[in-house]
């Protein structure tokens, strides 16, 4: 299994973005999805993610992001509105067959990275 993510780049603050993960291999279609981000100096954390048909987001992002998964065409999206700075970061989409967002941080399953930098 392998992901590519894309869509990353130097954004305005107040600016929207769409990030997009393909994912290729045997396995999509049912396994949980989803994004995380490494801050400069921080540790990775979680933004959103779709286990089981159920979206959730972390709260700093929620009612400004979007998540979707695009199942015949195996990709992730992760949109995000309203940009700020604190959202600068290396967007990091992942997936596992799982039901548990913990297991989902732990998986062995990931993506490169998308750079997003957002000036003030």
């Amino acid at each position: 299994v392998q992901l590519q993510a894309s869509g990353g780049g130097l954004v305005r603050a107040g600016d929207s973005l769409t990030l997009s993960c393909a994912v290729s291999g045997r396995i999509f279609s049912g396994y949980a999805v989803g994004w995380f981000r490494r801050a400069p100096g921080k540790e990775r954390e979680f933004v959103a993610s779709i286990i089981r048909g159920s979206k959730n987001y972390a709260d700093s992002v929620r009612g400004r992001c979007t998540v979707s998964r695009n199942n015949s065409e195996n990709t992730v999206l992760l949109q995000i509105n309203g940009l700020k700075p604190e959202d600068t970061a290396v967007y990091y989409c992942t997936v596992a067959q799982t039901a548990s967002l913990a297991v989902l941080s732990r998986s062995r399953y990931w993506g490169q990275g998308t750079l997003v930098t957002v000036s003030s």
